[in-house]
């Protein structure tokens, strides 16, 4: 179950590489896997189904602060285990990227490269992992104090990080390093900071997160984090398994997967 609308679902790389993994361990074990969508206002069509036996187990995804669907979830007794950290008050076992870890390194790297005006573009404040992201790289510069960080925020897509680039760059013109949130949107500050005649890396570092096949591909080429996804679905689908036909035998505890920083020429 993807807890968004079907359009990003099928726009945005995470998505495809988290489902196709996913998809493989179903099929390795002879179990149907459907794909669902659901935004927090189509929650009550797609509960019933859910949560009265037509499925045997629910591997969740994209989950935001409050969503209907994840508190009736958490309720309702079936086989659940979420890819990435549910929201806050949300008791649901998951399996997570260690998304503060990964924003940590990324700000050593532009501290260690000299970058003093750095800035961010930071995902939707309702979903846990943009806020680990955010909350890993501002308490690494507040370690090193810098304290004033500028932040902006979009939804993951290029067109956000182009926007969010552009208002960046009237708040702090002499900006000298930026950290998006995701590799689309570091492709759009990219762009962005083309059109302001700012050159990358000589003028501004730019650092993504996710290494989607993008970052090898961007001119110049990207710095990002990256991120597990296919490991993560992976043992995430493992675990609803064991939580479906051994529930007895399921590891306590809630993985977390690390990340790692990958430079590249953006930087």
């Amino acid at each position: 179950m993807i807890c968004e609308h079907t359009q990003r679902m099928f726009s945005e790389p995470f998505y495809a590489r988290l489902l196709s993994a996913a998809d493989e361990v179903f099929t390795g074990y002879g179990m149907p896997f459907v794909v669902m969508t659901a935004t927090s206002a189509t929650s009550t069509i797609a509960a019933p189904p859910l949560v009265t036996g037509s499925f045997d187990g629910v591997l969740l995804a994209g989950a935001r602060e409050r969503h209907p669907l994840a508190v009736t979830l958490a309720a309702s007794g079936i086989a659940v285990r979420s890819a990435g950290r549910p929201p806050d008050g949300i008791d649901l076992p998951f399996v997570d990227m260690d998304n503060r870890d990964g924003a940590r390194q990324a700000a050593e790297h532009l501290l260690l490269t000299n970058r003093r005006a750095i800035t961010v573009i930071a995902g939707p404040p309702t979903l846990p992992g943009a806020r680990d992201r955010l909350d890993g790289f501002l308490r690494t510069l507040q370690a090193a104090g810098m304290t004033d960080v500028p932040v902006a925020y979009g939804d993951f897509t290029h067109a956000s990080g182009a926007h969010a680039m552009q208002w960046l760059l009237q708040r702090s013109p002499h900006l000298d390093a930026v950290f998006a949130a995701s590799d689309p949107m570091a492709a759009g500050a990219m762009q962005a900071l083309r059109r302001a005649g700012r050159r990358v890396p000589d003028d501004v570092a730019v650092i993504g997160f996710d290494d989607a096949p993008l970052a090898r591909h961007t001119t110049p080429t990207l710095t990002t984090v990256r991120q597990p996804v296919e490991e993560l679905a992976i043992l995430t689908a493992r675990m609803l398994l064991m939580s479906i036909t051994n529930p007895d035998d399921v590891p306590h505890g809630n993985p977390i997967l690390p990340t790692e920083l990958v430079v590249r020429e953006s930087t």
